[in-house]
């Protein structure tokens, strides 16, 4: 089994619940990288045979870290309509230090049955047609483990090479990605990605604070089969800074694939120390 499928791999319960445990292979700094968190949280609910349609917007709050050790998910349609579903999934684990059951992570998930209709875009991607054969993918193998399961090809904005404070003018990042093992692209991939940047601080100031993922809302613009076609390769990731103010900071992002179609926007606010 491929290790991202290993990671979201989830047992059906009773009264919508599903169990789960956390993976090595995307381990963070302090519990599990968030985008498998949310991927982990967008699969109970595919997997619900209640489910209705694709996903089209989500929103995932991290209200604190995820242990290592297995978790529990309950993932309830709280209201469905004709082509409209709405959810709330939360993400249980036991206290380190009381042992009792207390909540990780929410989420609110809204999937929907899409029709075609008249489409464009306001967002065209900055490149097509994936990166350089001639260029080598980089694959982070220290600092954290999530970081190797990812293959990138930097295009602009790379992380500092010197940690020295020295402020850059902005704080655009964009690279080619894919899974270092490759893998199709469906749903619980691309949320996973949309998590993909690093802190847009780091970028900013060259300052290596620390710094992590309050709340993160994904909007999907594909459909399954735009991801299938997208298959396993590379999609283009751009994000940037918005305002960085009294511990708190936001960013914008987009994900496209190599067609040049976009296939998510992402917005996240993540808190920072001095």
């Amino acid at each position: 089994m491929h290790p991202f499928d290993q990671a979201i791999a989830l047992q059906a319960g009773a009264d919508d619940s599903f169990t789960g445990h956390t993976s090595e292979a995307y381990r963070n700094m302090i519990g599990p990288f968030g985008g498998i968190t949310a991927a982990v949280l967008l699969n109970a609910a595919l997997q619900h045979p209640k489910c209705l349609g694709e996903p089209t917007a989500m929103t995932i709050n991290f209200a604190g870290p995820v242990p290592d050790g297995p978790f529990r998910i309950q993932a309830r349609p709280v209201r469905t309509n004709r082509s409209t579903q709405h959810w709330q999934i939360e993400q249980w684990v036991d206290d380190p230090e009381s042992g009792q059951p207390i909540i990780a992570t929410t989420a609110s998930l809204v999937t929907a049955v899409r029709r075609p209709t008249w489409s464009a875009t306001d967002v065209p991607a900055p490149v097509q047609g994936g990166p350089d054969p001639a260029q080598e993918p980089i694959v982070v193998t220290s600092f954290t483990p999530w970081l190797s399961q990812y293959a990138l090809v930097p295009l602009q904005g790379p992380l500092p090479t010197e940690w020295d404070g020295s402020e850059n003018s902005d704080s655009l990042t964009s690279f080619w990605v894919r899974k270092s093992t490759p893998r199709a692209l469906d749903f619980c991939a691309l949320v996973a990605v949309c998590d993909v940047f690093y802190p847009r601080i780091w970028r900013r100031r060259a300052r290596q604070v620390p710094a992590g993922t309050v709340s993160m809302t994904v909007y999907f613009h594909a459909d399954a089969q735009t991801l299938a076609h997208s298959g396993e390769g590379y999609v283009l990731a751009q994000a940037t800074g918005q305002e960085f103010r009294n511990n708190f900071a936001d960013q914008s992002g987009h994900i496209w694939n190599s067609a040049g179609q976009l296939l998510a926007s992402t917005h996240q606010i993540a808190y920072y120390k001095e």
